[in-house]
């Protein structure tokens, strides 16, 4: 990320650590799983990371709210970002309308089995969706410290940075997109060149490669799925990938794209 950007990060990563939690950290390979709601025999594999047990609507609240949160944190409308505070308002039933609504469900905004059944499809047992593994978004290869925060609320945030980018995927048709790079400690930002206030820092940034897709495409697109900072082609340092993050103020810029 470049410096120009880093100049506005300082008020609003202050509350990073807040919007956050996460579980214990655990190696770079082998990310902890999140405790599961239930625990009963036959559960499938794909439910192994998190298994909702009742439907969730307005005014509820707890863990399993958060656990979805941050499976429908791309599909805050445009320019937004979900708060992953498990409490179930009405930014959080437009974000399962929008996630219905792109799996062919009624979007009523109450989050049932069809809705659970349709996050059960992608997600793996490691917690992470299965447009994207934990290792693509730490080719640092660190245990997840040193950086800004700790390494509990890294890893959450790198969860959450993983199921924006299944919405952006699922948005473009499913086809695969290539990763760059993700969280970084202070000596791999170091190494890059990093700006010293990096969102890589957090866990709460992607480089994309341009795939099948096009920078631009993705550029675009990225504006719908809770990415409130953008950087791509025509930005300086940024022609030959583009930056999506979360957790600070709206800042889009991609003068070749239009944007």
């Amino acid at each position: 990320m470049t410096s120009r950007s880093s100049l506005l990060l300082a008020s609003a990563l202050a509350g990073v650590s807040l919007l956050f939690t996460a579980p214990p950290s655990a190696s770079a390979s082998t990310p902890p799983l999140l405790a599961p709601a239930s625990a009963s025999a036959g559960v499938a594999p794909t439910n192994a990371c998190f298994t909702w047990n009742r439907s969730l609507g307005e005014g509820t609240s707890g863990e399993d709210v958060r656990q979805l949160q941050i499976r429908v944190a791309g599909y805050p409308g445009s320019g937004g970002e979900l708060a992953i505070d498990g409490e179930f308002g009405t930014a959080t039933r437009a974000a399962v309308q929008r996630f219905q609504a792109a799996y062919g469900l009624e979007a009523d905004g109450v989050a049932g089995p069809l809705t659970f059944g349709k996050i059960y499809e992608p997600q793996k047992g490691d917690c992470s969706p299965a447009g994207f593994d934990w290792s693509e978004l730490n080719q640092c290869g660190t245990d997840w410290t040193g950086g800004q925060a700790d390494a509990a609320t890294v890893q959450t945030n790198v969860l959450v940075t993983m199921w924006k980018l299944q919405a952006l995927r699922h948005a473009m048709g499913d086809r695969p997109i290539g990763i760059n790079d993700g969280f970084r400690d202070h000596a791999c930002n170091d190494a890059v060149g990093g700006a010293p206030d990096s969102l890589h820092l957090y866990g709460l940034a992607a480089d994309m490669s341009a795939g099948s897709q096009g920078f631009c495409a993705l550029a675009l697109q990225a504006r719908e799925h809770g990415f409130t900072q953008i950087l791509g082609p025509g930005y300086p340092g940024h022609d030959d990938h583009v930056h999506v993050a979360g957790g600070t103020g709206r800042y889009w810029s991609a003068p070749s794209c239009g944007l």
